[in-house]
Formats: C-alpha cells, sequence, structure tokens
C-alpha cells in the first residue's frame, strides 16, 4: 500500500506505470523528485512577465487617450478596452494549458504537487485586471526555481514578483516623508495654487497579507503597528515603467523606488531595522523566514495538504521542528513529511479538490489536453478556474469545501463526458489496477464489470470514492 500513498497522496495520481516505479522504495521514489528548479514539463513558448506587463502599459495609454477623447468617441474605448483584454487573453489560456499538460505529463508529481502547493500559499488570482495575464508568471518564474531551494529565497522572489505586487498594490505605497512626497508637500506650501494637492500613503495589504498568509499566520503575534511599520518598510517595492517621476526600471520587472521608500530606521516585531533602501525590506524577510510561528504556520499547512484537514499534531511539530533547525531548506522539511509515520496511514484520504480530480483523470488515462479551451471550460464547471481562487488567502484545502451536493453532480457530468470521449481502448478493470492499486475495492471492481459499455465504467471508476480521494 505504499507506493499507492506515494503516488495518490504525494504525487498527482498514477500514469501507467508510476505504482510500479514507486514499489521499491516509495520514500526514495519521492525523495528523487526535490533536487533543483521543477520547470514545465511541457516546452510551452510562455511570454515573460515583463514582455506582458510592458503590453499592459501600452494598454493603459491606449485608454487614457480613448478618455481623453470626445463623448461621441466614448463608445469606441470601450471596443478599445475589450481588444485590450482580448489581447491578454492567449496569455492567460496558454499558462493554463501549460500548466495542465505538465501534471498530466510530468515525470516529478510529487515535485509538481508542492508547485501547485505553493501557488496556492502564495496566491493571486486572475480576476483582478492587471494580473489577469500574469498569475501564471508567478508560478513560473517565481516558483518553480525555488521550490526545492530555501523558503527565505522562495518567499523573496514571490514578494518581488510583479504579479504579487500588482496584485496587493504595493506599487501604489507612498512614504509620508518620501522624497516624492516631500517634493510635492514643497510645491503646495504657502499660498493656494488652485490645484488638488496630491495625497500620499501607505498601502497595507502586501505586509498584510505577507504576515497573515506567507509566513506567520492570523494569530502569528503581530500587531497593527507591526503591520503599519512593515508596510512603510517595503514603500518603493515596485514595478519598472512608467513616465516622468514614475520612469525607470525595466518594464515588468522588479524595481525599487528609493524616491517613494519611507527613509529612516524602523521597529518591527521589537527589533529596529536600520538597513537603507530595498536591503530594509529583505532584512525583515529573512527575519521572518526564520521564527517558529512561520516554521509552524507553513508545517501545519502542508501536513493539511498532504495528510488531513485536521493536521495531526504530531507531524505538524516534526515538520516544522525540520524547519527551524534546517534554517527553511525546503527539501530537508518535505524530508521530514514524508518520515513522518501519519502519512502512510492508509486510512488517512484527502477528498481531491477539482483540481486533483481533473490532473489524476488525465494521467490515469494517459491523455494531456491540446487546447486551453478544454481546460478553462472544465475548471469552470468544476469551480476551481485555473489561477483565480478571488482572494489572496487562495482555494480552500479542505473536504468541506469542495464536497456538496451540487459540486458532485458537477464531477459526474464532467466525468461521463470523459468516459464517452476515452473509451475506445481502455479496460476499465486493468485502468483501475494501474491508477488504484491496492485501494481498488471489490464493490467498483463489480460494477465495472457490470457497466453497459466501457465508457459508462470509466465514469463509475472516476466516480468511485476511492477516486475522490487521495
Amino acid at each position: 500500500m505504499q507506493a499507492e500513498i506515494a503516488v495518490l497522496r504525494f504525487g498527482l495520481g498514477a500514469r501507467p506505470g508510476d505504482l510500479t516505479a514507486a514499489a521499491q522504495e516509495p520514500r526514495a521514489w519521492l525523495m528523487s523528485q526535490i533536487k533543483g528548479p521543477v520547470p514545465l514539463a511541457v516546452n510551452a513558448p510562455l511570454a515573460p512577465s515583463d514582455q506582458i506587463f510592458a503590453g499592459l502599459l501600452a494598454a493603459r495609454d491606449e485608454r487614457q487617450k480613448m478618455k481623453q477623447a470626445s463623448a461621441a468617441e466614448s463608445a469606441d474605448a470601450k471596443v478599445v478596452f475589450n481588444a485590450v483584454r482580448e489581447a491578454y487573453q492567449p496569455h492567460y489560456r496558454a499558462q493554463v494549458l501549460a500548466r495542465a499538460q505538465s501534471a498530466a505529463l510530468t515525470s516529478r508529481p510529487f515535485a509538481e504537487r508542492l508547485v501547485h502547493f505553493w501557488s496556492n500559499h502564495f496566491a493571486v488570482s486572475a480576476d483582478k485586471g492587471v494580473v489577469y495575464g500574469l498569475a501564471g508568471t508567478l508560478e513560473n518564474e517565481a516558483i518553480r526555481p525555488h521550490v526545492a531551494g530555501r523558503f527565505v529565497d522562495l518567499l523573496t522572489a514571490v514578494e518581488q514578483h510583479p504579479a504579487m505586487i500588482a496584485f496587493l498594490d504595493n506599487q501604489y505605497s507612498v512614504g509620508k516623508d518620501s522624497m516624492a512626497a516631500t517634493r510635492v508637500a514643497a510645491r503646495f506650501r504657502g499660498a493656494d495654487t488652485g490645484q488638488p494637492k496630491r495625497q500620499f500613503g501607505i498601502n497595507e495589504n502586501l505586509a498584510r497579507e505577507i504576515l497573515e498568509l506567507h509566513t506567520l499566520g492570523v494569530n502569528g503575534g503581530y500587531s497593527q503597528t507591526d503591520v503599519t511599520s512593515f508596510a512603510q518598510i517595503i514603500t518603493g517595492w515596485s514595478i519598472g515603467g512608467g513616465k516622468g517621476r514614475l520612469a525607470g526600471g525595466v518594464p515588468g520587472r522588479f524595481y525599487f523606488r528609493d524616491n517613494l521608500h519611507e527613509p529612516g530606521p524602523k521597529v518591527f516585531l521589537g527589533k529596529t531595522y536600520t538597513e537603507q533602501g530595498q536591503r530594509q525590506g529583505e532584512a525583515v524577510l529573512a527575519d521572518l523566514a526564520r521564527r517558529p510561528e512561520t516554521a509552524n504556520f507553513i508545517a501545519t499547512k502542508l501536513v493539511r495538504h498532504f495528510i488531513a484537514d485536521d493536521p495531526p499534531p504530531a507531524a505538524v511539530d516534526r515538520v516544522a521542528r525540520a524547519f527551524l533547525k534546517s534554517g527553511g531548506d525546503l527539501p530537508q522539511v518535505y524530508a521530514a513529511l514524508i518520515e513522518s509515520p501519519e502519512s502512510w496511514d492508509a486510512d488517512a484520504r484527502k477528498f481531491k479538490t477539482p483540481e486533483d480530480f481533473v490532473f489524476s483523470t488525465l494521467r490515469a488515462l494517459n491523455v494531456s489536453p491540446a487546447q486551453p479551451e478544454e481546460v478553462i471550460r472544465t475548471f469552470d464547471l468544476l469551480g476551481q478556474r485555473q489561477y483565480t481562487p478571488g482572494s489572496p488567502a487562495g482555494w480552500p484545502d479542505t473536504s468541506k469545501s469542495w464536497d456538496g451536493s451540487d459540486a458532485l453532480m458537477h464531477r459526474v457530468l464532467w466525468a461521463s463526458r470523459v468516459g464517452a470521449k476515452y473509451e475506445s481502448g481502455v479496460e476499465p478493470a486493468d485502468l483501475a489496477a494501474a491508477t488504484l492499486g491496492a485501494y481498488a475495492r471489490p464493490d467498483t471492481l463489480s460494477a465495472l464489470r457490470r457497466a453497459a459499455t466501457s465508457g459508462q465504467a470509466v465514469a463509475l471508476l472516476l466516480m468511485s470514492p476511492e477516486f475522490q480521494r487521495r
């Protein structure tokens, strides 16, 4: 049963041959996958974030020109806006397709699942216009290179990625005593110029989510004062591009705007940070990555994701201790998870999210989607539109969020479509053995034999209780 646990719980579902490959040394099979970066398993021609963001800047310039047009031309502005949005859709579609193909074809399914875990941990949502074409680039550019590295490097790469900065609006955060604010205040000092005064202020979104969702957790011991101080510390963390005083940097890449940064030492969580500029924020991230609250928060989420909705305390403690002892060396953290006895409890199975369900189905049938539309339609139907959790908190990771009656009916509908599409040449009993191994129940095998068609049998297999869990 350990091979089945390694492949189904830690991986993305069994492709033909996976159970055999993992059978001899399941733990070694898992550990071999978490060495070095985790690139996409397909050679997809995806545009980088800076290229996509440069297109966004050009689109905004065009929209601004249309806003300044006469009322008679206002209808054209909407046309231009829609045209611009359609120009970004190929980027989103290409990212979604590449992600699904990689999940279906990868020979490192544990590593690929970890990519998905961290993408949800550091969630951005494509339903915010500025992130529409960038959400997938955060996963590919900031997460995949660092999944098997140090947590502090992963954390820094994510927080400095343009998708995260744009999603949480840190490019608009301006220190009240920054050079930019001081210059503007000087312009309006004295006589009334008749012009509206510019309002500068701190945006706390990124600082708050780093503390609440990315490191310490909501009960991590910080105060509102710490949130405000941290927000001041990361003023100036921005994105290259722009015009006038906002010019500078490579469009679409991280750029530290010193003129927006709140100067001077700052106290955060009882420690005074005297570092200057960009380094001040990086010093805080380095300290956050070493704190026991962060270790416990990350360990809890990993154990919940891989073992049980109610994380066993002993497993959480074991993983957290590995995090602290190693200084956040992620392969050692994953090793502690793999070595936890609770990880190998055959009865501790998680209900699959729609993402788990779809990717494990693709792997079971040994197929890969060819068109982005089929992936997008599938996840729209099942309620987990890719890269669109709608919140910085990401998608929920417990069964109560996914096992409602409507959700199950949608799964039945999709499974029926899949069965009808891929029934040719499929022997359902062999498919059950190859994908579920010892988890295949006699009742399920009997139902497959009684099915009227191979397509119906495939659908029954996909909707069986054992396939719906990992």
